[in-house]
């Protein structure tokens, strides 16, 4: 699995406004470093399919992609929906690190 990197901003005057104009108080980061930005866009590929589809009512996720990084980012109401966004961002990727080594 790439090396997650996590850091954890929760301080509210940095909140982060959700699709719907609110703010989420509390979000994370979550960096997988890979051996080539060709692994690394293969894994941003598959995970990116996911935004949109699997947020919550207080939770939501940006994927990104940085040469050799993946970077989801991950935002919500609580620290329970943050912990939850994690846990689930975290296990798509390393289910799209596990089928992207079998292409």
């Amino acid at each position: 699995m790439g090396d997650p990197i996590v850091g954890r901003d929760d301080r509210t005057r940095d909140a982060t406004p959700s699709s719907d104009g609110s703010s989420r108080p509390h979000d994370a980061t979550l960096r997988f470093e890979y051996e080539s930005p060709a692994r690394a866009r293969a894994v941003a590929r598959a995970v990116a399919q996911e935004v949109g589809e699997i947020d919550g009512d207080r939770s939501a996720a940006a994927v990104e992609r940085d040469a050799e990084s993946v970077v989801v980012r991950v935002v919500a109401d609580d620290l329970v929906a943050l912990r939850a966004g994690c846990n689930t961002w975290g296990s798509l990727v390393e289910v799209a690190e596990r089928t992207s080594g079998l292409a």
